[in-house]
């Protein structure tokens, strides 16, 4: 390619990506003004607090720092009250969800003011991995076809849903996309070094590319949990680079990289958030959150057995200044251990269930990702398999010596699929079912696999003046090359074109599903208004529309108030069945001139305490009415059975009783 087409098509690329990254920034920041705190919001806020203002990591130590401490720094200007004295902090263990609700809602500070300031940075962590999912796609499909992974990516209502909150899901695909662009470019730029400088052991420890890789690791394994499955697929990397370059020191190399991600990265941030963590407390606290870790504490006197040895040396390692750092790192990973063994209690497909099996996340994916990325996604798969059985049909001894020639040309992709099918392997097998976010890593690397394929079969062939022979002249030849030629730009016009159609109307998609991503299902499962049908918790109801419950009694009493209505009609109180980060006492009992009474299904109908408001999310509300699975219990107060008597919902999937009004997507409103 000219040096001046590169330049063009390099500059188009790039404001592109600009142009993408506005998108994403508008509809994200729209998004965090208007939601209301989610559910796990009101337990990493005050933890993030509590990292960057008192250096002190007893809360929320299931997950890593990286996101809640960047999201909560800006509040550091806010100088809000931070409850320390209260039980909830002084002796409780863990206690988030009422350091939460202490610090937004009970200590005199602008609830909302803290939440939309702390979100400011998840939205700027979300764009940079637009940019990194760029400058990885580019590396492997060149400047034009890395804007179809990126703008998947970029215009996701999956990734701008879960992008504006403080949570740690797209931290984590930033940490696997920001680690695997710099080990890749590690492994390229190591191979060339090995050529020119040898292997010697002062060349391996002083690799600039080595030392970037690694830091790169060590702030990948400070945003999620789910990130130590880049260990297994670097190693499986370093060994496959191994086997098809013959250089194996490699390997040890990757264990070195390794090593300066953890000292490097892990283990000075968490020495500084552990600073005024007191360790006598930080040894109880750890102490008790693995009390049943493994079968519990090994009985003295003897040894300890299996997984249980891990918590006895992480209780050891919490008790030395030296250690406890990684003390901390490793109680959070084996809290994650601990809960991956045990699903939530969820709705899902028609059943309240406490796991969702081994379909729970191909069904999700199905529902929830827009059809024209379906498309994409799914065509690039049908292509992969067709080229896969055509090479089966026509497998010949000769093929196996050209497996080498295409792992070395395919080695980022085989990579990348890799970890997809890792992580999708250990997903679907284990009971955990806490929604698609669970999954978002993996999309860039999808996305990224599925462009590669549709520029595979776009891209134009090569022809050779060959095949003369048996009465055929070079006239005949030349025919049959430009019937090559022409069939190949008509399926290059075709593949283009369509692309640009399939991405104009994710474009559309995802306007017309603004401000309400979280809740956003595709035409298959219902929509944004009509997802609760098939599956509830952070996929649909996350407590996103309490902010819009206070506007709407706003609105009703100011209107009532206006046309002199019946006082039947004002809402004087409400009963709330709320799940999520917010406090309907915080945000009701205010100007609004009405009073919140917390409700929940076991305190039977309201309208018999003179109640005749009635307000719940859908999460309670399919929790209470649905029929439970096979196996699983429910307590019968749980249940909202006079509701459904006054008011039975239509037969089918998922059905609640008809609400009189609609908040948002997620609360529904009932007059009694």
């Amino acid at each position: 390619m000219p040096s001046f087409v590169r330049k063009i098509s390099s500059t188009f690329a790039v404001w592109t990506v600009i142009l993408l990254c506005f998108i994403s920034f508008s509809l994200m920041f729209w998004a965090s003004r208007t939601d209301s705190a989610i559910d796990d919001e009101l337990a990493h806020i005050p933890a993030g607090y509590g990292y960057v203002h008192n250096l002190d990591y007893r809360l929320n130590p299931e997950h890593p720092p990286l996101v809640k401490a960047l999201a909560l720094l800006p509040v550091l200007f806010l100088q809000p009250n931070f409850p320390t004295a209260i039980p909830a902090w002084t002796q409780g263990v863990n206690n988030q969800w009422d350091m939460g609700r202490a610090f937004l809602y009970q200590s005199g500070n602008d609830a909302n003011a803290i939440i939309r300031t702390a979100r400011i940075m998840p939205i700027l962590i979300t764009l940079l991995t637009v940019m990194f999912v760029f400058l990885l796609a580019r590396r492997l499909l060149g400047n034009f076809w890395a804007l179809l992974p990126t703008a998947l990516f970029s215009l996701s209502p999956i990734v701008l849903a879960h992008g504006h909150y403080v949570t740690t899901d797209v931290g984590a695909a930033f940490g696997v996309v920001f680690a695997t662009y710099f080990f890749l470019r590690f492994l390229e730029e190591q191979g060339a070094g090995d050529r020119e400088q040898g292997h010697s052991l002062f060349h391996i420890s002083c690799s600039r590319s080595l030392f970037l890789a690694g830091i790169a690791f060590g702030v990948a394994m400070i945003a999620k949990f789910s990130t130590p499955f880049l260990i297994p697929l670097f190693l499986f990397m370093a060994l496959l680079w191994g086997l098809l370059y013959k250089r194996w020191h490699i390997v040890w190399k990757t264990l070195l990289l390794f090593a300066v991600g953890y000292l490097v990265v892990v283990y000075p941030i968490y020495l500084l958030f552990t600073l005024h963590y007191p360790i006598a407390k930080q040894v109880s606290d750890t102490t008790f959150i693995l009390g049943s870790f493994a079968n519990g504490p090994t009985p003295a006197g003897t040894i300890c057995h299996g997984m249980r040895c891990l918590a006895d040396l992480d209780i050891w390692m919490s008790r030395h200044y030296a250690t406890r750092p990684f003390a901390e790192y490793l109680l959070g990973l084996l809290m994650v251990l601990q809960r991956s063994d045990a699903g939530n209690t969820i709705y899902y497909l028609g059943h309240v269930v406490n796991s969702g099996g081994w379909t729970y996340f191909p069904v999700l994916y199905l529902l929830k990702e827009p059809i024209p990325t379906l498309i994409i996604v799914l065509g690039a798969l049908l292509l992969g398999l067709w080229r896969l059985f055509k090479s089966i049909f026509h497998f010949s001894f000769s093929m196996l010596r050209k497996i080498p020639g295409w792992a070395r040309q395919n080695f980022a992709e085989i990579s990348m699929f890799a970890f997809v099918a890792l992580y999708w392997g250990y997903s679907m097998h284990s009971p955990l079912n806490i929604g698609i976010r669970h999954i978002l890593p993996t999309l860039p690397f999808i996305y990224i696999l599925a462009a590669g394929a549709w520029k595979k079969f776009a891209s134009f062939p090569k022809f050779e003046l060959s095949g003369m022979g048996g009465g055929r002249t070079v006239f005949d030849s030349m025919n049959a090359m430009m019937s090559n030629v022409r069939t190949s730009l008509v399926r290059m016009a075709v593949v283009y074109g369509a692309m640009v159609l399939l991405i104009i109307w994710l474009l559309l998609e995802t306007l017309f599903a603004a401000p309400y991503f979280l809740s956003y299902f595709n035409e298959f499962g219902g929509g944004v208004w009509n997802g609760y049908h098939y599956v509830t918790d952070s996929n649909y109801d996350w407590g996103q529309d309490l902010l819009r419950l206070q506007q709407w009694i706003g609105q009703q009493n100011k209107s009532c108030a206006m046309s002199g209505a019946s006082p039947s009609t004002c809402i004087d109180k409400i009963a709330v069945d709320y799940f999520g980060g917010g406090d309907p006492n915080y945000y009701l009992n205010t100007e609004l001139g009405t009073r919140e009474v917390d409700w929940n299904s076991s305190k039977g109908n309201p309208a018999g305490q003179g109640i005749h408001w009635f307000a719940v999310s859908v999460n309670q509300l399919e929790g209470g009415i649905q029929p439970v699975a096979n196996g699983e219990t429910r307590d019968p107060q749980n249940q909202y059975s006079w509701l459904t008597a006054l008011r039975p919902p239509q037969p089918g999937m998922g059905n609640v009783p008809q609400p009189d009004f609609r908040v948002g997507t997620s609360i529904f409103i009932y007059h009694l």
